[in-house]
C-alpha cells in the first residue's frame, strides 16, 4: 500500500480516535455543572414528589445540584417539549408520566416534538395506578354492580381532564366490560374528586392517596385499583382484573426519565446506572409507597420496550375516543 493510499486511512482512523476519545472524556467529566429536572405538573403531584426525591438521590451521588422545575401544561407535554429542545449534553432531564410518549403524541396535533424521537426514555422510575370510587348515593358497592348498572342507567365519571390517566383507565374499562358512562372532565384531580364527594358526578378513577381518607370516613366507595397488583395502601381493594374477572384490566401508569434523543451513550448509560441504584433503594422505594408509587428503576431498553408496547394498547382506545386536544 502507496504513501497516498494510506494518508486517508490514517487520517479517518485518527478521527475516530479523536471522537471516541471526546465522548468518553466527557462522560467521565460529567457532571460539572448543576443539572435540571423539568416536571409537567404541579408542586405536590405524584411526578413532582418522584422527581424531586430522584433529584435529592443523584444530587448526593454525582456532586452537582439537581433542580427541579415545574412547567405544567399541554398533558405535562410542555416539559417534555422543553427536554425535546435542550442541548444532548445531560444536563436537561425530565420526569413524564408515560402519556406523554404514548398517549400526548395521539391528541394533541400541535405538538412541536416528536415524542419518539426527541426524547429518550431512561428508565421507569415507578409505577402507579387509579383507584374506581363512587359516591354512595349510587349504592354501587363492586366493580360488576357498576357495570350491570352503567348498562341499564345512565352514569356519569369525573376525571381531572381529558387524556389524563384517570380519563384512559376510565375509558378502558369501558371498552373491555362494555358499560357506559358519560366523562365530565375537571381541571385537575383535586376538582374532580371534590364533584365525586358532592354526588354531582356518580364515580372516578382517582389517585389512590387522594381518595383513600375519603373511603375510610365513608363518603366514598372503593371499588377496585386499576393496576395488576393490589394497592399497598389499600390491600382489601380488590384490582380490577380480579373484580371482573378479566386479565386486560391491568391498566397501570408510569414515571419515566427522560433526555433528549441524542444524548451521548456514556452518559444515558451513566444515568440509567444512577435510576437503578436510586430507585432500589429501601427509604426511598418507602417512601414512594406512602404515595401509593411502586419504585421501578429499569433499564432503558426496558423503558423503551414498555413505551412501544403501551402506545399500542392505547391508540385504539383514543382512536375510539376521536380525541383531540389543542
Amino acid at each position: 500500500m502507496n504513501q497516498r493510499t494510506l494518508r486517508p486511512i490514517l487520517t479517518a482512523f485518527a478521527l475516530v480516535v479523536w471522537a471516541t476519545t471526546a465522548v468518553q472524556a466527557q462522560s467521565s467529566a460529567y457532571p460539572t455543572k448543576p443539572i435540571r429536572v423539568l416536571v409537567g405538573s404541579p408542586p405536590g403531584a405524584p411526578s413532582d414528589i418522584t422527581a424531586r426525591l430522584f433529584a435529592d438521590r443523584l444530587s448526593q451521588r454525582v456532586g452537582q445540584s439537581v433542580i427541579v422545575e415545574n412547567r405544567p401544561g399541554a398533558g405535562t407535554s410542555l416539559a417534555a417539549g422543553v427536554v425535546a429542545a435542550a442541548d444532548a449534553d445531560g444536563y436537561t432531564l425530565g420526569v413524564s408520566p408515560d402519556t406523554v410518549v404514548t398517549v400526548n403524541p395521539l391528541v394533541y396535533p400541535r405538538l412541536r416534538f416528536d415524542a419518539h424521537k426527541d426524547l429518550m426514555n431512561l428508565s421507569v422510575l415507578a409505577n402507579f395506578t387509579q383507584m374506581l370510587v363512587c359516591h354512595p348515593g349510587t349504592k354501587v358497592k363492586t366493580a360488576s354492580e357498576l357495570v350491570a348498572r352503567a348498562k341499564s342507567t345512565r352514569m356519569t365519571y369525573a376525571s381531572g381532564g381529558a387524556g389524563v390517566p384517570g380519563h384512559l383507565a376510565a375509558e378502558m374499562f369501558l371498552r373491555h366490560t362494555g358499560a357506559r358512562m358519560e366523562h365530565v372532565a375537571y381541571r385537575g384531580p383535586a376538582p374532580a374528586t371534590t364533584a365525586v364527594l358532592a354526588g354531582e358526578v356518580d364515580c372516578g378513577f382517582l389517585a389512590t392517596p387522594t381518595v383513600l381518607p375519603h373511603v375510610a370516613a365513608g363518603k366514598l366507595v372503593a371499588l377496585a385499583v386499576s393496576s395488576a397488583e393490589p394497592s399497598a395502601l389499600a390491600p382489601n381493594v380488590p384490582t380490577l382484573a380480579q373484580a371482573l374477572n378479566d386479565p386486560r384490566l391491568d391498566i397501570g401508569f408510569k414515571l419515566v426519565l427522560q433526555a433528549p434523543g441524542k444524548l451521548p451513550e456514556p452518559i444515558a448509560t451513566e444515568l440509567e446506572r444512577h435510576a437503578s441504584a436510586i430507585m432500589a433503594e429501601p427509604d426511598v422505594r418507602a417512601r414512594l409507597q406512602a404515595l401509593d408509587l411502586r419504585g421501578v428503576g429499569s433499564t432503558r431498553r426496558v423503558a423503551e420496550a414498555q413505551m412501544q408496547a403501551d402506545t399500542a394498547r392505547w391508540e385504539p382506545v383514543v382512536k375510539q375516543l376521536n380525541l383531540s386536544l389543542d
